[in-house]
């Protein structure tokens, strides 16, 4: 699946990151459309539906036959019903129009004491990160797993960064390995709202992002008992919330 066609710039050709929606289906029901770069689609669907809080486990998954349609399709039955709600986001926005701060604070367990780590190998993660779109393009984000001794265990792109985050989790969830008790999620981006909301109900202690956390982002982690840590680059990273974690 290509994540990037070129374009014609200034007379020369230049490589740009592909968007095109992606409808999620749920017993043939349709339930999101989401914009987001074209793979992987399968993990997107069920770590968007894990975050939700709509399933707990791996579910049957695929694409449908006319994959012209852009449309993935997931086995049922979901853990709640959605009832006539419907998500829509952008490649911007992972909680958009859901109209109350109540509607997006998906209850999740606190995670564990996890592991304590250097704040240098936390400095260290996003310069790991593998981001071979990001690197032709300059135009998407990315998520990467990393373990307690800073291994990149998988990463993925997305022009949506809360995409490439329901890509990590979807396949984390396909691979039994949530929750993600002793491990670290990093992020290329800034620090929003729904990124911890994501990070929370995945079980991962240590969230660290390339740019700066939003106040809320700030609040929820440190309700959930999540270290948050921001402006991660050039070898220093600044610890938000859950400090215990961070040695150094």
């Amino acid at each position: 699946m290509r994540t990037y066609e070129e374009v014609e710039r200034d007379g020369e050709r230049d490589p740009v990151a592909i968007e095109e929606p992606l409808e999620i289906r749920v017993d043939g029901r349709p339930l999101s459309v989401t914009m987001r770069t074209p793979g992987h689609d399968e993990e997107l669907a069920l770590g968007f539906l894990f975050g939700e809080g709509l399933i707990r486990e791996g579910r049957p998954v695929g694409l449908t036959e006319d994959f012209a349609a852009n449309t993935v399709e997931v086995g049922g039955p979901l853990l709640r019903d959605p009832g006539e709600r419907r998500f829509y986001t952008t490649s911007s926005c992972g909680v958009c129009g859901k109209g109350a701060l109540a509607e997006v604070a998906v209850a999740s367990e606190p995670p564990g004491p996890g592991p304590v780590v250097d704040r240098g190998l936390l400095a260290a993660l996003p310069d790991r990160l593998e981001q071979p779109t990001f690197e032709l393009t300059g135009g998407v984000h990315a998520t990467g797993l990393f373990d307690a001794s800073g291994k990149l265990l998988l990463a993925r792109e997305d022009v949506g960064r809360h995409n490439a985050m329901d890509k990590v989790v979807g396949r984390a969830l396909l691979d039994g390995l949530l929750p993600l008790a002793d491990d670290i999620l990093c992020v290329s981006g800034r620090l929003s709202f729904e990124l911890v909301q994501k990070a929370a109900v995945a079980g991962a202690p240590i969230l660290v992002g390339v740019g700066a956390p939003s106040t809320l982002a700030i609040e929820l982690a440190a309700d959930r008992g999540l270290t948050l840590c921001g402006f991660t680059r050039g070898g220093r990273t600044n610890v938000y919330a859950g400090a215990a974690r961070v040695r150094g």
